[in-house]
């Protein structure tokens, strides 16, 4: 289901910077908001499909609900005549990741042993980062063919369909379970509770500041463009960058098993902060495109482990958990999506992606990772 719906979505996100910068006359500050202001509509319904998750019998429609909104409402983007129309439409396809992401992470954890975590949400990123890799060849595959920007956003609606038939055999094959505050884990589990206090929200924290202080990806797509990087070309460099994302991403979550999701978290964010300034340095579209592709590895690393340390801070109330993590992201991501976009635009690319690799390595290594979580 996760390799089909983004087959779809990455038929459309990658060309969304020239279709922007050009077509509609947008600026870099645009591209700021088109991820800021989705993050935070997704943000705010996060909050509140990850309480409704925990309540009996709400995970499956929420997910199908979720999913369903997304595939509708992508394809209505080739119509925008204008910029600010593109950013809504966005923000509506980000209202069903708001509703689905919470009840999906959360069931994949219920069905998952918690020595595999990692690895159960390596495999799933690395099935989601799959179908980005199709759906950004196939847009390749359709430009070359010259057909236009508007008309593969348009095609994007068929392996959307395709997502929502897996999706009903999917959920139709999830054993309803009961309710999960009335499953007690198991005396043996280390994480038997919710943390609270500090031990939920210093790593809270921590990893929201990780997460928003990395550029949005809208920008360094801007930036290959900016590079001397091709329109045309472009989608076959983001199929490359899943490429990577989908061969590190299950080895990454088994390091989170290993060694701790913590310490992969740090290590990961350190390669992001050395990749991203050297980006910022480099002056030929082949460099570019070069490191682009190197941070891939960054998300095989993070992804997973970010995900399993959210499962192992809330193994009870594991929907509102995740719920509360990705709201505060998304809610802060508007800002820092702004800022990024904005200095981008004023001060220059070189300027907007140091900021932002100093400002991770900082975090990365002010967090001192817990020696077993």
């Amino acid at each position: 289901m996760s390799f089909f719906n983004d087959f779809a979505s990455e038929m459309v996100y990658p060309l969304l910077p020239a279709f922007i910068t050009g077509g509609l006359g947008g600026g870099a500050a645009m591209l700021g908001a088109l991820d800021g202001a989705a993050d935070l509509t997704s943000a705010v319904l996060r909050w509140f499909s990850g309480r409704l998750a925990d309540r009996p019998g709400w995970r499956k429609p929420l997910i199908m609900v979720g999913y369903l909104t997304a595939v509708a409402v992508r394809p209505v983007i080739s119509f925008a005549s204008a910029a600010w129309q593109v950013v809504g439409f966005r923000v509506v396809d980000r209202v069903g990741k708001g509703l689905r992401s919470p009840a999906r992470d959360a069931m994949i954890s219920a069905v998952t042993p918690v020595e595999a975590r990692g690895r159960s949400y390596g495999f799933h990123r690395a099935a989601d980062h799959g179908g980005a890799v199709a759906g950004s060849l196939i847009a390749w595959l359709l430009l070359r063919q010259e057909m236009d920007v508007r008309q593969v956003i348009e095609w994007s609606v068929v392996p959307g369909i395709v997502a929502l038939v897996v999706l009903a055999w999917v959920l139709r094959t999830v054993r309803p379970s009961a309710p999960p505050l009335a499953q007690p884990a198991p005396p043996t589990v280390p994480d038997s509770g919710d943390a609270t206090g500090g031990q939920f929200w210093w790593p809270v924290a921590a990893l929201t500041s990780l997460t928003v202080l990395r550029l949005p990806e809208a920008l360094l797509l801007l930036f290959l463009l900016d590079s001397g990087v091709g329109i045309a070309t472009v989608p076959l460099v983001w199929a490359g960058l899943h490429v990577v994302r989908t061969g590190a991403a299950y080895p990454g979550g088994i390091l989170a098993d290993r060694v701790g999701s913590r310490t992969t978290l740090r290590v990961g964010s350190l390669l992001y902060a050395a990749l991203v300034a050297t980006l910022a340095i480099q002056g030929n579209p082949a460099a570019a495109a070069g490191v682009f592709l190197a941070l891939g590895l960054v998300s095989g690393m993070i992804e997973p482990a970010e995900r399993a340390l959210v499962a192992g801070l809330a193994p009870i109330r594991t929907g509102r958990g995740f719920g509360t993590v990705q709201a505060i992201g998304g809610i802060v991501a508007l800002p820092a999506g702004l800022a990024f976009g904005a200095v981008y635009q004023w001060q220059g690319a070189a300027t907007a992606l140091l900021a932002s690799a100093a400002l991770v390595a900082l975090i990365a290594v002010a967090w001192r990772p817990a020696p077993t979580a």
